[in-house]
């Protein structure tokens, strides 16, 4: 890259005027001691309604960055990178095995002549779907790719189920399943159950006779306020025509949705963890009391590395459906994934953001201008100037795909501008800032990027001072990388990015705001200033 010298070598100075208030973190003073990363890390405390609404009120920095829960869920289940679950030994079986043992424990000896019966939830509760929904669908729930999964039963046994249910008939307990599958599905699903170990003397415990799943017609003693049942209605009246018509006291129902256990109709139930989808239902008329303690957390303790997998259990982790529509909430997202551009909260807190520093800026760049000095921006690319969401979660369902990214996106310049970003850059530029762009993004994406950023109204991008990343396989600029981390060409974001600002100052620039969606966008050095732009819906340590 051959960047355009500075007008003038002088060193760099730190503004003197604060240009942000709460989102802009000052570089310390020469000879400090305080680290001028030490804020920028992401929080770890979080709130999230199970219905999304956090959205509407939490700053998106707040909010679960939906990278990190997924590290996070892994983390429990042991997941290898391929999204497949380890089943010898995770935090998720030992959670479960301590759930067995402990339910076991509590559970008296019956005679079965008293009728006591336990009912079981399949998908989670007895079947274990984290291959598919992790490894096969990434957490992007495909009912066509479940269907072949069913239809093939491919689903393992939830860890420690078969013997847990084992050891219940053994106590005197008769035990039937119901399950939220259709009645196409019903054979192929106790084919699986019997496959997998479910067996009392040699003979499946599940059948059609004790196994229900939910038909096309309603049976008449599944009784709706609506022509569709909801799953509260259909497995609480299902339970209700196993305790009344068929003369059982169901004392133990057994699930991993709350909606599994709504309802009433069981003496207790047993809630089994699951932060792969969340699947609500309204509660019937007349429930009882008891159903207001089956709901899910709202506040959750999650390190960015994904770590707290492995120790704050599995309902301490945010459930990954109510963390999507909590972000979609935020963007105004529709149910295709596009978020709205005229209004939402996120546009909310950016207009705050670029209020903060519109001002500020053009006088710190006109005042440096008269010092006889030169300021410069820097500002990155994907989600601070360009907006990626509608791809993000309208064309990937927050699932990256590289190739997608660069063919449909990238090279056809199909990104708008980050909303008010425009305005912004504009206004910094024309104040007399040299207007700089560093991104992540490749050398061979460079010249759609900058052509984007025009098409979009930014007027003060150049080649001359726009910084991409190497491509895979070759060598770095020595000139700009040359002595630093990246020199050999293997670098962190960090790394790749601290180096090219300390370029720029090394060419006399005065980096006095840097601008960035990631923390890794703005950690480093080498910038009076830095301001973090609120970004959910990926994480790039």
């Amino acid at each position: 890259m051959n960047l355009l010298r500075s007008r003038r070598l002088v060193p760099a100075l730190t503004a003197t005027t604060a240009v942000a208030s709460t989102l802009l973190a000052a570089a310390s003073p020469a000879g400090a001691q305080a680290d001028p990363d030490r804020h920028l890390t992401p929080a770890t405390h979080f709130t999230v309604a199970a219905d999304g609404s956090s959205g509407l009120t939490a700053s998106g920095d707040a909010l679960p960055d939906i990278d990190v829960v997924k590290s996070t869920i892994r983390a429990y289940y042991g997941a290898s990178s391929k999204g497949i679950a380890d089943k010898t030994t995770s935090p998720y079986i030992s959670e479960l095995a301590d759930l067995q043992a402990a339910t076991l424990a509590r559970l008296p000896t019956v005679d079965p002549a008293a009728h006591k019966a336990v009912v079981f939830d399949a998908d989670d509760t007895t079947l274990w779907t984290y291959d598919m929904e992790d490894g096969a669908m990434h957490f992007s729930f495909d009912p066509v790719l479940q269907n072949t999964w069913v239809t093939n039963e491919q689903f393992p046994a939830v860890p420690g189920m078969p013997d847990f249910v084992t050891a219940v008939a053994a106590k005197g307990y008769t035990i039937f399943g119901i399950t939220g599958r259709g009645e196409s599905q019903e054979p192929a699903t106790v084919d699986n159950l019997a496959r997998d170990g479910y067996a009392v003397d040699g003979a499946p415990v599940f059948t059609a006779e004790n196994f229900y799943t939910k038909p096309s017609v309603m049976p008449s003693y599944v009784t709706c306020a609506l022509p569709k049942c909801t799953t509260v209605e259909y497995k609480a009246n299902t339970r209700k025509h196993i305790e009344q018509d068929l003369g059982y006291d169901i004392a133990l129902n057994v699930g991993d949705q709350f909606s599994d256990l709504q309802g009433g109709y069981a003496d207790q139930s047993l809630k089994l963890p699951n932060p792969t989808y969340y699947l609500p239902s309204p509660d019937i008329a007349g429930a009882p009391e008891s159903d207001a303690t089956l709901a899910p957390r709202t506040e959750f303790t999650m390190a960015a590395d994904g770590s707290s997998g492995r120790t704050e259990g599995g309902e301490g982790i945010p459930n990954i459906d109510a963390v999507k529509s909590t972000i979609r909430t935020y963007y105004r997202a529709s149910s295709a994934g596009i978020a709205d551009k005229a209004s939402s909260p996120y546009i909310a807190e950016l207009a705050g953001i670029e209020a903060d520093n519109r001002d500020r800026l053009v006088n710190a760049c006109r005042r440096e201008l008269r010092a006889g000095l030169e300021p410069a921006v820097v500002f990155d690319a994907d989600d601070t100037t360009l907006w990626t969401y509608d791809m993000e979660d309208g064309a990937m369902k927050f699932v990256f795909d590289p190739v997608a990214q660069d063919r449909d996106w990238v090279q056809p310049q199909a990104f708008p501008a980050v909303p008010g970003m425009v305005d912004l850059v504009n206004a910094v530029g024309d104040a007399g800032c040299t207007v700089v762009g560093i991104t992540g993004r490749r050398d061979t994406q460079r010249a759609a990027t900058l052509g984007n950023l025009a098409k979009v109204g930014y007027r003060h991008f150049s080649a001359d001072h726009y910084f991409t990343r190497w491509n895979s396989g070759t060598t770095p600029d020595p000139t700009i990388y040359g002595g630093t981390g990246c020199a050999t060409g293997s670098c962190s974001t960090v790394q790749y990015k601290s180096a090219a600002r300390a370029y720029l100052e090394s060419q006399g620039f005065d980096v006095i705001a840097n601008f960035g969606d990631q923390f890794s966008d703005l950690a480093g050095g080498h910038a009076d200033r830095t301001v973090k732009l609120p970004n959910p819906t990926y994480y790039l340590p």
